[in-house]
């Protein structure tokens, strides 16, 4: 079976209101409640000031960077992020940071895109910013019982690092991998529209 046509790039800082529609969509998935750590009712809630600040910063790519996957319509299907994280800071969850290191959230691609390897597209995307960002180390946190995750990560790379903690959705396991910085020439457009 042939994927279906999609690209993977950042998003611009005048996108805000499609970042904002594709997070609601994600919060609506039946795996949401193991998956985010915010409901849809809070989300839909922000103001749209939230939105704009949100997007502009994953454009610029100072300290975060969001990649999306795109169909030839423009429709967004999936998405994740990248936070950088550096040594003596807390992460989101109020846990020491112990490396600079880049923290991969907020992945979600749309039920009919599953199985075809978008989720690697846009894992791939966030890691070669992180690395033109100069980070070695990539971690993120799945929810114990979100199998689904664990094996789509474990595809990427990633593998449990042995942390293990109760977070806000639940226990939580890191999943971790190495960058290798020297042979990665940053952020890139996976491009599958001309894929056979």
């Amino acid at each position: 079976m042939c994927a279906p046509p999609y690209r993977v790039r950042r998003v611009r800082a005048d996108e805000w209101r499609k970042v904002r529609d594709l997070r609601l969509r994600a919060l609506q998935d039946p795996a949401a409640a193991i998956a985010f750590l915010e409901s849809r009712e809070a989300a839909s809630e922000r103001p749209e000031e939230f939105w704009r600040e949100r997007a502009a910063g994953a454009a610029a790519g100072e300290t975060a960077s969001q990649s999306v996957a795109e169909t030839a319509d423009g429709n967004w299907v999936g998405s994740a992020t990248g936070l950088l994280e550096g040594p003596g800071s807390d992460d989101f969850e109020g846990r020491p940071v112990d490396h600079r290191q880049v923290h991969v959230v907020g992945v979600w691609v749309a039920a009919e895109y599953r199985g075809q390897g978008m989720v690697d597209d846009l894992i791939a995307d966030v890691l070669g910013w992180a690395c033109a960002s100069g980070v070695a180390r990539a971690r993120m946190y799945v929810h114990a019982e979100n199998v689904r995750a664990q094996r789509a990560y474990a595809r990427c790379g990633f593998r449990p690092s042995g942390v293990r903690f109760n977070g806000e959705i639940g226990e939580e396991i890191e999943m971790a991998r190495g960058l290798r910085t020297d042979i990665v020439d940053g952020p890139h457009v996976v491009d599958r529209s001309a894929d056979p």
